[in-house]
């Protein structure tokens, strides 16, 4: 069988650390394929060494190749910084869509009743990320003002709008909340205009339209009785599907993929990632949750199974199996209860992938 190749995006801290331990399950000895990684350090000392230079090579990658796995990275604080390499990524590769899905975690009970999966559906691009800003007036005095200009475009809300009918199609959930679009009719309302076009041309989807502040509150107090697709300006989006992985028990229970779609809702590009940060407190202790970077992978290896002969979606599948049956009998981490390190999670794994 033809191997595959996948840009991996190495990062910082306990981001790094997860990187390499869950990287041991895309091994051909516990897989049977061949997946020929292409690494690039992401890291915050070689971004700042080269400028950013090897963030726009790995995007380069990417793009030739279709597929990334990413590590958590550390994006600086400092004014005029490097910034954020998931912002330079995503417009490297021309991503739009970001889904992060929280699902049912075997044996975690969740924060609230919830059975059905919830998918946010947030644009990759623009909004606040990347927006001018700056202060004007004396610093540090009552006067000193900061402003920001955000910009989004049609083309992207309706690529997400679209995306999140679509997906509430194959989960056979609704299309639920939205932006704030009372009180910004002419910004956030594009986004609203938008997921009114795409409910017009898919009348069988259900589709509930609300204000992302009764959005949040929607989500934790329904008895939601099917899956929930969310789609969401890119800041509204962040800070949803923080909240909705958290639900289900850890935000380090699910993946994060960024997808570069054509103009059909092909993917063109897909980069996954786990979407917790670099934990810096947990760093050297081996005690930090892998799931995610796990089901990071395996998302990556199923986009590789959309267009190739690899065997990809079958590993994809059983790499997703053998990571959500550990949970299930309780070889987790400390946030979902368990007691498990990091490297005893990933070493299960890999035992039922090599007995499967």
């Amino acid at each position: 069988m033809p191997g595959v190749s996948i840009v991996v995006c190495e990062g910082d801290q306990t981001g790094q650390e997860l990187l390499e331990e869950s990287l041991r399950v895309l091994d051909p000895s516990v897989l049977g394929i061949d997946i020929d990684l292409l690494r690039f350090d992401l890291s915050l000392e070689n971004r700042r060494r080269t400028e950013n230079g090897v963030v726009h090579a790995a995007a380069a990658a990417m793009v030739e190749t279709g597929l990334g796995l990413k590590a958590a990275t550390i994006t600086p604080t400092e004014i005029g910084s490097v910034g954020s390499p998931n912002r330079i990524l995503r417009e490297g590769i021309g991503g739009k869509v970001i889904v992060r899905t929280g699902r049912r975690i075997p044996g975690v009970s969740p924060i609230v009743p919830l059975s059905h999966p919830v998918a946010v559906v947030r644009m990759a691009v623009g909004d606040a990320y990347g927006a001018a800003e700056g202060r004007e007036g004396e610093p540090g005095t009552s006067g000193e003002a900061a402003w920001r200009t955000e910009r989004i475009d049609r083309g992207t809300c309706r690529l997400v709008a679209e995306f999140a009918f679509r997906s509430a199609e194959s989960m056979g959930g609704l299309v639920y909340g939205g932006p704030k679009w009372t009180v910004s009719p002419a910004y956030e309302g594009m986004l609203k205009e938008e997921m009114d076009a795409a409910a017009l041309r898919h009348p069988e989807i259900a589709y509930q339209p609300m204000l992302i502040d009764a959005s949040y509150a929607g989500l934790m107090t329904e008895n939601w009785e099917r899956a929930v697709v969310i789609p969401s300006l890119n800041r509204d989006g962040d800070c949803l599907s923080d909240l909705v992985l958290a639900m289900f028990g850890s935000i380090a229970g699910a993946e994060s993929v960024l997808l570069a779609l054509d103009d059909e809702l092909r993917t063109t590009v897909a980069m996954a990632e786990a979407p917790h940060g670099t934990a810096p407190s947990l760093e050297g202790k081996n005690v930090a949750n892998p799931m995610a970077m796990l089901l990071a992978c395996a998302a990556v290896l199923e986009h590789a199974g959309l267009s190739d002969e690899s065997g990809c979606a079958g590993a994809a599948r059983a790499l997703r199996q053998a990571t959500l049956g550990a949970a299930s009998d309780g070889v987790r981490c400390f946030d979902l209860g368990g007691g498990a390190s990091t490297s005893e999670v990933v070493d299960e794994v890999i035992v039922r992938l090599k007995a499967r």
